[in-house]
């Protein structure tokens, strides 16, 4: 898919908001878990040391984005990825982190001359 140059404005709008909402570190966290399949709340806030609550509310705010689904089982709520284009993202930020890394580790051993 070929973005529009310029951007719209509304499309700018929903970029940003996306990257808001995976902006958060707790919420990284939680994608990552559920790399490995559905998970249920209290699942991840055991693995994660966090409290059911907090894990809620941070899979809430990835469920009204879009980006997790969830189903009962019973008593209990399962999140799993809905967005696979997620990761995608997270792979090219990681990509580029590594690049500048091996960028500074090079001028880093340049300088100890």
């Amino acid at each position: 898919m070929t973005l529009p140059h310029p951007l719209p404005e509304p499309l700018v709008e929903l970029i940003a908001h996306r990257f808001r909402v995976i902006g958060e570190p707790m919420r990284i966290r939680l994608l990552d878990h559920l790399r490995d399949g559905e998970a249920a709340v209290q699942d991840l806030a055991d693995e994660l040391g966090a409290s059911q609550q907090n894990v809620s509310k941070h899979l809430g705010v990835l469920h009204g984005a879009g980006i997790v689904q969830r189903r009962r089982d019973g008593n209990r709520v399962l999140y799993a990825i809905a967005d696979d284009s997620v990761f995608a993202l997270c792979e090219t930020v990681c990509g580029g982190l590594q690049r500048q890394l091996v960028e500074l580790d090079s001028l880093l051993a340049g300088g100890a001359r």
